[in-house]
């Protein structure tokens, strides 16, 4: 599948992968809208970044005097760092520039600034960036960009998927603010969960279309006819856009669009109305491992049920915490007192019936029997309840 190639790019660490402009317009506007200075004077670190090719560079420097910035700094990661080498692209820029370094091209990483009008155009751009070799090769870990995450007031970047998990972690031990881009499975992992469910992190303001986006790589690397799926990629002068599913913005930084409050209908106008077939005319049901029903739709949860809920993980997109409270997650392992684990008679029938896993008793992930008679286990469910409702919508804790 595509996504599981980028996974292994990323997990690899190849670079040759980036988000688009739009994309990138499209989130950042939206913390633009809710705050015009969000971003004045301050100072921008863009790692794992690839400063000739990204689009998270280009869209800062030039937009650097209409945002007010005070610095942005980007990093990229030395080629024979990588564990996946691929085609190398030497840029123009870094070629035909006076710097260049033939020694350094391939093993040290490299840094853009741009702070200042350097050309005497009598304004800040793309073309006022200066750049230089790293000491080190780049990586986000590394002393030198530790430095720099510690100087930077906010982080945004594409990070390797693989990495989430110690970027985040990079990132709040500093306590910096960031805007930045993972997988939507990310939400269960036992490390980010808790920041989610304690609300010191978010999912970003947009989604990307579809819960989908086209990353731009180079076709050098890979075939899109030798794909799985050829219909997920597609090469556009001389540039491959691969389709990639799941994918979402994170942030600690505040655009209101969490706070919008999710409009729903009854327990017993979802039975009748609801356009879900697993829904229209069914019973909801509980899971066997405690007193939760199961809302297989984000718009299918019930107004008015004030009891625990397990919904899918894109609940997180229309997360209001001042509409719910979340309780748990048995993916991340943190569950209710008393949450049970599969009953050995819910794991024969699942095997009965034809299903295939691996599961055996007293595994803690959800399982119910549904309406007509089938043993299952949900995909990856965050269990939640509804607060009462409270007028001042406004008045939401940071």
């Amino acid at each position: 599948m595509a996504n599981d190639k980028l996974h292994r790019a990323k997990t690899q660490k190849n670079d040759e992968f980036y988000t688009q402009y739009t994309d990138i317009q499209k989130e950042i506007n939206a913390y633009l809208e809710y705050n015009p200075n969000i971003f004045k004077d301050k100072t921008i670190l863009l790692p794992c970044d690839d400063p000739e090719w990204s689009n998270f560079t280009k869209f800062f420097a030039q937009n650097f005097e209409r945002f007010g910035l005070k610095k942005l700094i980007s990093t990229s990661y030395a080629y024979e760092s990588k564990a996946f080498k691929g085609a190398y692209q030497l840029s123009l820029f870094e070629s035909e520039s006076p710097q260049f370094d033939q020694n350094k091209t391939k093993t040290h990483g490299k840094i853009f600034i741009l702070d200042k009008d350097e050309n005497k155009s009598g304004k800040i751009d793309i073309n006022d960036l200066r750049w230089s070799y790293l000491n080190e090769d780049g990586d986000f870990r590394s002393e030198e960009v530790t430095k720099l995450r510690n100087e930077a007031d906010i982080i945004v970047t594409n990070p390797p998927f693989t990495l989430f998990r110690s970027f985040i972690a990079w990132i709040l031990e500093a306590d910096k603010k960031f805007i930045t881009i993972g997988n939507l499975n990310a939400i269960t992992y036992k490390e980010i969960f808790p920041l989610l469910m304690n609300n010191k992190i978010w999912l970003g303001a947009t989604t990307f279309n579809g819960g989908a986006t086209y990353f731009m790589g180079s076709p050098k690397l890979y075939d899109p006819k030798k794909m799985s799926n050829p219909k997920h990629a597609y090469i556009k002068d001389n540039v491959l856009y691969w389709r990639v599913n799941g994918v979402r913005w994170f942030t600690n930084m505040e655009h209101g669009r969490r706070h919008q409050k999710l409009s729903l209908m009854t327990m017993d106008d979802n039975i009748k109305y609801s356009k879900h077939k697993e829904v229209r005319n069914k019973k909801y049901q509980k899971y066997l491992n405690f007193d939760v029903i199961e809302v297989p739709f984000i718009d299918s949860i019930p107004s008015d049920y004030v009891g625990l809920m397990g919904v899918p993980v894109s609940f997180m997109e229309k997360y209001n915490p001042k509409q719910f409270k979340i309780i748990g997650c048995a993916d991340a392992n943190i569950v209710p007192n008393g949450w049970k684990g599969m009953p050995q008679e819910f794991v024969d029938l699942y095997y009965e019936q034809g299903n295939t896993g691996s599961y055996k008793e007293g595994n803690r992930l959800a399982c119910y029997i549904n309406n007509d008679g089938y043993a299952i286990v949900p995909y990856k469910r965050i269990i939640i309840e509804q607060l009462e409702e409270d007028n001042d919508e406004n008045n939401i804790e940071n």
